[in-house]
């Protein structure tokens, strides 16, 4: 089943059991996908639908973090739930360990020797799955 298959099996769930939070959050995510659907004219595939989704994504955790520092817990909360929920239809996000060696291992086939190589890791670096917040501050944790 398609990620935007899913998506739309779990709002009808969510309005079947009446969970307003998760519909509505839901139908955000949905409404996303098929704007890009429409502007475009093209049937999305899960490839795009990730691109779109880790997009909403990196939206939300500035909100929150927007949020948090502005003193607005409530709101702060509402975006976290939306990450959490937009996180399970990505794929699985490498761990701490598993990014600083994927990591190590990049830099050392690039011959990068410091910071000022952050771009060539950067751009090497776009195929493995984790944010690129978490992917730049590893990096240059490891090129210091």
């Amino acid at each position: 089943m398609s990620i935007k298959d899913s998506i739309l099996n779990d709002i009808k769930d969510s309005m079947k059991s009446g969970d307003t939070q998760k519909r509505d959050a839901l139908r955000t995510i949905h409404s996303a996908l098929k704007q890009v659907e429409v502007d475009k004219r093209i049937t999305l595939s899960d490839e795009d639908c990730i691109k779109i989704l880790k997009t909403a994504l990196k939206q939300r955790e500035d909100a929150r973090d927007s949020y948090k520092s502005a003193g607005r817990e409530d709101l702060a909360q509402k975006e976290e739930y939306e990450i959490s929920l937009i996180n399970t239809y990505l794929p699985k996000q490498l761990s701490d360990e598993e990014l600083e060696s994927a990591l190590k291992d990049l830099i050392a086939n690039l011959g990068a020797k410091d910071i000022k190589d952050l771009g060539k890791v950067m751009g090497a670096a776009k195929s493995l799955e984790a944010s690129g917040k978490r992917i730049s501050d590893m990096a240059k944790k490891l090129l210091q």
